[in-house]
């Protein structure tokens, strides 16, 4: 009965955690009108970094340290992983909807089984080639806005494409994480990688000129701000660790596909955004792709804990 009720309790975290994922998509959207994008990806792992670090310094007691070795791949995954992908997720915000940016980024374990099939010599199965195809439908859907004349045209909106991107820079670091998973916990890889765009981001915050724009902020922007350094980045991401150890990584992973759909909710309640028919067939088309991608047979052999969740 106590492990039913554990069972549960994990499952309903996961939701919530799925909620919280959700909610960066708006916290940025918000955010990134009061901010310049080095500055909002420095404040936002400024505050996440001092959090987490605690946090890793308390479950990992003396085994948090990183070797010398390992050095050049962690500043790799530092600069791609974190940097990259957070600096183009809110140029993209300026440019695209909350929804639209969710959906993308929803495709993120499609990216990756690519990446992982072209880099790494994985295999590819059928359910994975239909899966991929369904997904792409589902983005080629999102980007031409329902209207596939757009396809000829190319009159995409850029901030979905630039979205792409991210969501690229998210699937590289994933791959490269494996090279020094088997040495160190995903709590010391993300911590790591958390103070690294700090330090990396800290001289082009300053680039952007904090005199300036500091001034008009507001408490929503700064609440955005907060809201993605605690809520997304480090609770969710602390559930979702203790989500992998009770019901594993495959189950655990599942919870990610409700985040765009958390995001069409709260984008609608909160951004006024407008859904149309051809933005829910996109969630449904991207849903199923990635289901099929990543599904557990897919799963069990080898995606890691670290790559699971792309961090919005």
């Amino acid at each position: 009965m106590q492990e039913e009720s554990k069972y549960y309790r994990t499952i309903a975290l996961m939701i919530l955690s799925a909620v919280f994922w959700a909610g960066a998509f708006i916290g940025g959207k918000l955010a990134v009108e009061e901010f310049p994008p080095f500055a909002l990806t420095f404040l936002r792992f400024f505050f996440a970094s001092i959090l987490i670090f605690f946090v890793m310094v308390k479950y990992e007691k003396k085994d948090w340290r990183l070797k010398k070795e390992d050095y050049p791949t962690m500043v790799f995954l530092g600069l791609v992983g974190m940097v990259g992908y957070h600096i183009l997720f809110f140029i993209a915000l300026k440019h695209t909807t909350a929804v639209n940016a969710s959906m993308i980024a929803a495709i993120n374990p499609l990216v990756t089984t690519l990446l992982a099939v072209v880099f790494l010599k994985e295999g590819l199965t059928i359910s994975k080639v239909v899966g991929i195809l369904i997904a792409l439908m589902g983005v080629v859907l999102t980007i031409s806005r329902g209207d596939l004349s757009a396809l000829l045209n190319f009159t995409f909106n850029k901030g979905d494409l630039i979205m792409l991107a991210a969501v690229s820079c998210w699937a590289i670091y994933s791959i490269v994480s494996r090279r020094v998973m088997m040495k160190y916990s995903p709590l010391i890889l993300t911590t790591y990688s958390f103070v690294l765009c700090t330090l990396f981001t800290l001289p082009f915050a300053l680039w952007e000129n904090p005199a300036v724009y500091l001034k008009n902020t507001t408490a929503l922007g700064w609440g955005g701000v907060l809201y993605m350094a605690i809520f997304p980045s480090t609770i969710g991401y602390l559930v979702q660790q203790t989500s992998i150890k009770e019901i594993g990584p495959t189950r655990t992973a599942i919870f990610i596909n409700l985040v765009p759909v958390f995001s069409m909710i709260l984008s609608v309640l909160i951004l006024k955004e407008k859904v149309t028919v051809s933005t829910l067939l996109s969630v449904l088309l991207i849903i199923g792709g990635v289901y099929l991608t990543t599904r557990k047979k897919q799963m069990e052999k080898g995606i890691n804990t670290v790559g699971i969740k792309k961090s919005a």
